[in-house]
C-alpha cells in the first residue's frame, strides 16, 4: 500500500477525470442527474433537497452527500462535484492493487493497478454525471481490502460509508455479511462479517420503513419502475433483451478475460449484478451509466482475488492481455462517448453563459438540460422543464436555447411551451439568437 506507482496512477486518475469531466461540463453535455445532485448537495444542512425529487430521501438513502455538501459549502464551484467523483474512482485502484500484493508480488500488483486504471466500466462510471453511486466502488474495495488483511476497525469503517453511498449497497452488503459469516464461521472474521450485515438490514429497513415514506409526498418508491414487468418487456427479452445482456457481459468482464469467476469472492457480485440485470430498462446494464457503480466494487475485488490465485508467469500474461483489451474496448466501444461529451466549448455555449449570468439569483425558472446543470448549485429554484408535454410548468420563467436542437426536454417539451406562449400564458421577455425567456404573465411564486 506504500508503493508510489499505484499511488501515482491514483493521482493521474483523479487529475486526468477532472480534466474530462471540465471539459464536459463547459461543453454544457450534461444531464438532469448532475443539476439534482448539485441541488442536493447545496442544501445539504438545510431540507437535502432539489427541484425535480423534493426531498432527495424520498428516492434514495445517500448521507453520502453531506460530505460533498460540507465541501462544497467551502468551495461553491459545480468542479468540487467532478473532482470528488473522479478521486473517488481513483481510489479504487490502492487496494485492488493491495490484495494481489498481499496474495501476489509488487510487480502483479502493478500490473493490476493498471488495468484498473484502464478498465472502462469503471471509467465510463466516473464521467458520466455526478452520483451517489461514484462512491460504492472505492468504499466496497476498501472494505474488502481491510477485512482481508485483518483489520476489523477499518472494515467496520468503510462497512458505515458503504451503508451512506445508497439503500442498495445495504441490501448488497447484508448479503456479503451472510456469506462471510458462513465461511467464516466460529470465527472473530465471521462474528465481524455477521454483525456488519445485520446493521446493513437495519438501515435497509430503517429508511424503507421510516425515512423514505415520512419524506416522500407519493408512497410509490419510484425506483420500482425498473421492475414493473409487463407481458411487453417478457416478449421482448428474446432475442433482444437476451443479446443485450450478453453484450453488457462481454463488455464488462471481456476487459477482465472473466477472471472474476474464477474466485468465490465473485458471489459477492451477485446481489448487485442481479440489481441491474432483473430490470426491464437496459439503461442499468448499459456501460457508461451511474449503475456501474453498483458492482463494479465487487467485481473488481472478485478479480484482484482471482489474480493473486494464480502462479505469477500466468498472472503477468493474463494481466497484460487485461490492459490490452481495456485499450481496445475503449477504441471501439468507448463508454465515455468522447465524440458527443468531450470537444471545446462552442459559440453556442458562450452565448448561452452570457445569459445565465445574467439572470437575477434565486428565480423560479423551467429550462432544458445544458442550463438546468448550470443554473442549478447556484438556483435552488431552478428546474428541468417537463418531460411530458401534457404536464403544465408553472415556473415563472422558461428559458429554451434552440440552438441544442437534441436537446432531451427541448425536443420533448419545446412545442407545448410554444402552445403556452401563443395562449399567453407566457410572455418573451428576451430573445438573443437562439435563446429565448419567457415570463409567467400575471402573479408567480
Amino acid at each position: 500500500m506504500r508503493d508510489r506507482v499505484v499511488w501515482g496512477l491514483t493521482a493521474l486518475y483523479a487529475v486526468l477525470f477532472t480534466t474530462l469531466g471540465v471539459i464536459r461540463y463547459a461543453a454544457h453535455r450534461n444531464f438532469v442527474d448532475f443539476g439534482i445532485f448539485a441541488q442536493t448537495a447545496a442544501s445539504a444542512f438545510g431540507c437535502f433537497c432539489n427541484a425535480v425529487e423534493g426531498s432527495h430521501y424520498a428516492f434514495h438513502f445517500s448521507p453520502i452527500l453531506y460530505i460533498v455538501g460540507a465541501v462544497i459549502a467551502l468551495v461553491r464551484s459545480p468542479i468540487v462535484l467532478i473532482a470528488l467523483q473522479a478521486i473517488a474512482g481513483a481510489l479504487v485502484i490502492p487496494p485492488i492493487a493491495g490484495i494481489v500484493a498481499r496474495h501476489g508480488d509488487r510487480r502483479l500488483s502493478r500490473l493490476t493497478a493498471s488495468v484498473v486504471f484502464l478498465y472502462p466500466a469503471l471509467g465510463g462510471a466516473i464521467f458520466t454525471d455526478f452520483h451517489e453511486n461514484g462512491f460504492a466502488p472505492a468504499a466496497v474495495a476498501w472494505m474488502l481490502w481491510a477485512f482481508d488483511g485483518g483489520y476489523l476497525v477499518a472494515t467496520a469503517f468503510a462497512a458505515a460509508i458503504v451503508l451512506c453511498v445508497k439503500e442498495d449497497q445495504a441490501l448488497f452488503l447484508a448479503a456479503a455479511g451472510g456469506i462471510g459469516a458462513w465461511r467464516y464461521r466460529s470465527s472473530t472474521a465471521g462474528r465481524y462479517a455477521l454483525g456488519i450485515g445485520v446493521a446493513a438490514l437495519v438501515v435497509f429497513g430503517i429508511f424503507f420503513l421510516a425515512i423514505q415514506p415520512h419524506a416522500a409526498a407519493n408512497p410509490q418508491w419510484a425506483p420500482t419502475r425498473f421492475y414493473a414487468w409487463t407481458a411487453a418487456d417478457v416478449r421482448a427479452i428474446f432475442p433482444l433483451g437476451v443479446l443485450e445482456r450478453l453484450g453488457f457481459f462481454a463488455l464488462a468482464f471481456g476487459p477482465l478475460l472473466f477472471l472474476p469467476f474464477r474466485s468465490r469472492m465473485m458471489w459477492l457480485a451477485a446481489a448487485p449484478l442481479a440489481e441491474v440485470l432483473l430490470s426491464r430498462m437496459s439503461t442499468t446494464f448499459t456501460l457508461g451509466t451511474h449503475y456501474a457503480g453498483a458492482w463494479i466494487g465487487y467485481v473488481l475485488v472478485a478479480f484482484a482475488f482471482a489474480v493473486g490465485g494464480l502462479q505469477a508467469p500466468l498472472a503477468r500474461k493474463y494481466l497484460w492481455w487485461c490492459i490490452a483489451i481495456c485499450a481496445l474496448e475503449y477504441a471501439v466501444a468507448n463508454p465515455l462517448h468522447p465524440g458527443l461529451n468531450l470537444h471545446p466549448p462552442a459559440t453556442r455555449d458562450a452565448a448561452l453563459e452570457r445569459v445565465l449570468r445574467g439572470l437575477p439569483p434565486g428565480i423560479s425558472i423551467a429550462t432544458q438540460e445544458e442550463a438546468y446543470t448550470h443554473l442549478a448549485l447556484r438556483d435552488p429554484y431552478a428546474r428541468p422543464l417537463p418531460d411530458d408535454p401534457a404536464r403544465i410548468t408553472r415556473a415563472c420563467f422558461v428559458l429554451l436555447d434552440r440552438d441544442y436542437p437534441d436537446s432531451p426536454r427541448l425536443v420533448e417539451y419545446g412545442s407545448r411551451v410554444g402552445a403556452l406562449v401563443r395562449s399567453g400564458v407566457y410572455t418573451t421577455v428576451l430573445h438573443r439568437g437562439g435563446i429565448d425567456l419567457y415570463r409567467r404573465r400575471g402573479a408567480c411564486r
